[in-house]
C-alpha cells in the first residue's frame, strides 16, 4: 500500500519539512557522483556501524545524526521523502517548526539507537531517514486519528485507489515493521543496509507516539486543528 496523500490540510507553510527534504536531496545527489568504492567508504564513515561505536569515544556516535541523511538508492530516497512530504507537514503544523526540527532529529537518533542495539557487533552501515520519518508517523497517528489516507494498491497490475483510515494504515504499517523485526532476530530477514532497518522503524514510531502525548512539544489547544482528537 503506497500513500498518495492525506486528507488533513496544513495551516502553515512546512518550511522545516521542505528543508529536510532538500538536505536529503543534496546529500543523495552528491552520493550519485561517487564511485561504488567511494560510496561504500562514505556510508562506512557517516552511517551507523555498530561495531565502531565506543562509549569511551563520544565522537564515534556522530553517525546517529549523519546517517539519517543518507540513502542507498533511488527507491530508498524517493520512498522516504514521499512519506515525509505527506505526513511531515501536518506534524510540523501541530508542533511548530522549531520543536518539529528537534523532534525529527531526536526521533532519528532514538531510532538509530534501537537499530544499533539489535545489531551489536555488526560492521555493516545502517543508513536512511526512515527512523526519523517513523517518529513522524507515530506522532501523526495520535495527533490526526480522524485523518484518511488516499492509498494506491496494485491489484493484478491495475491501479486501485482507496481511502483508508489513518489509524488502520499506520497501525498496519507498524505491526508489519514489528513482525519483520522479530523475524529478523531469527535470522530470516536482513535488517542491515541492503535490507530494511525494521527496529529503527519500531523505535522511531514508538518515540513519536510518546512525544505526541502531553509534553513540552504540545501546542495549546486553542491553536490546534478542529479535526484533531485529544485522548487526554
Amino acid at each position: 500500500m503506497f500513500p498518495i496523500r492525506d486528507t488533513i490540510r496544513s495551516h502553515s507553510f512546512p518550511i522545516i519539512t521542505l528543508l529536510i527534504i532538500a538536505a536529503n536531496a543534496v546529500v543523495f545527489f552528491f552520493e550519485l557522483t561517487l564511485s561504488p568504492a567511494a560510496l561504500e567508504r562514505f556510508f562506512f564513515i557517516f552511517g551507523i556501524v555498530p561495531a565502531r561505536l565506543n562509549p569511551a569515544n563520544p565522537i564515534s556516535f556522530y553517525p546517529f545524526l549523519t546517517s539519517m541523511f543518507l540513502h542507498g538508492g533511488w527507491l530508498h530516497f524517493i520512498g522516504n521523502m514521499w512519506f515525509l512530504f505527506i505526513f511531515g507537514d501536518n506534524v510540523e503544523d501541530r508542533l511548530g517548526s522549531g520543536k518539529y526540527l528537534i523532534f525529527y532529529l531526536f526521533g532519528g537518533i532514538v531510532a538509530g539507537g534501537l537499530q544499533a542495539l539489535f545489531t551489536l557487533g555488526s560492521s555493516i552501515p545502517s543508513i536512511g531517514a526512515s527512523g526519523a520519518i517513523a517518529a513522524v508517523l507515530g506522532a501523526y497517528l495520535l495527533y490526526f486519528p480522524r485523518s484518511r489516507v488516499i492509498t494506491f494498491i496494485p491489484l493484478f497490475f491495475l491501479p486501485w485507489f482507496v481511502e483508508i483510515s489513518a489509524i488502520f494504515y499506520l497501525v498496519f504499517w507498524f505491526v508489519m515493521q514489528l513482525f519483520s523485526g522479530v523475524l529478523s532476530l531469527a535470522g530470516t530477514a536482513d535488517v542491515q543496509t541492503g535490507g530494511v532497518a525494521f527496529w529503527a522503524h519500531v523505535g522511531g514510531f514508538l518515540f513519536g507516539m510518546m512525544v505526541a502525548f502531553p509534553s513540552l512539544f504540545r501546542r495549546p489547544r486553542g491553536r490546534a486543528h478542529p479535526d484533531e482528537y485529544y485522548p487526554w
